[in-house]
């Protein structure tokens, strides 16, 4: 099961990296550090709000479909064979594309939905802060490949937990200011 576990997490790693950098790439492309939803509100609360941005949609995309090109270099060598579940080297890149891209989607609807109940943008809202992007990866995803429901859920349900943990050594660490 853990080696399954694995391969699963590893199938996911563009997803996770481009949730990931939209924070990370504050300080380039800043022409693009535009909202989504240009500021706009709906029934008094921003649709989306300020910090889901058309730089953060396509650093994101970006990163992720960069992370998915070298998992397809890499699966040229034996040992990365052995940890994947896909073969990598007839995959497409719309993989790539459609993880990260369905990761920060995801990330979107969730604060959509957010706004609307009145949680503010940075407010921990569980669990949904722990599934929304792997929903997203996994939803888009499944136009060119789906690893099958249980794998699904082992994805969603793994990445809330180390989800929870990335964020608690990011506090702890001072990178952070909230606390899961």
């Amino acid at each position: 099961m853990i080696v399954v576990i694995l391969k699963l997490l590893y199938f996911m790693i563009p997803a996770y990296l481009a949730n990931m950098a939209p924070p990370l790439a504050k300080n380039i492309l800043k022409f693009m550090a535009v909202p989504i939803d240009r500021g706009k509100e709906w029934g008094g609360k921003p649709i989306l709000g300020k910090n889901k941005t058309w730089r953060g949609i396509f650093v994101g995309t970006a990163v992720s479909t960069l992370a998915f090109l070298l998992q397809k270099y890499l699966y040229s060598f034996e040992s990365f064979k052995a940890a994947s579940m896909i073969d990598y080297s007839t995959a497409t890149i719309w993989i790539g594309v459609l993880l990260g891209f369905g990761a920060l989607f995801g990330d979107s609807v969730e604060s959509f939905f957010k706004r609307r109940i009145g949680i503010k943008s940075g407010k921990p809202w569980i669990p949904f802060d722990q599934t929304d992007f792997t929903i997203g990866a996994l939803l888009l995803t499944s136009i060119v490949y789906f690893p099958g429901w249980a794998n699904a859920a082992i994805i969603v349900i793994v990445s809330a937990f180390g989800h929870v943990l990335i964020n608690r050594i990011g506090y702890h660490l001072k990178l952070r200011d909230v606390k899961l």
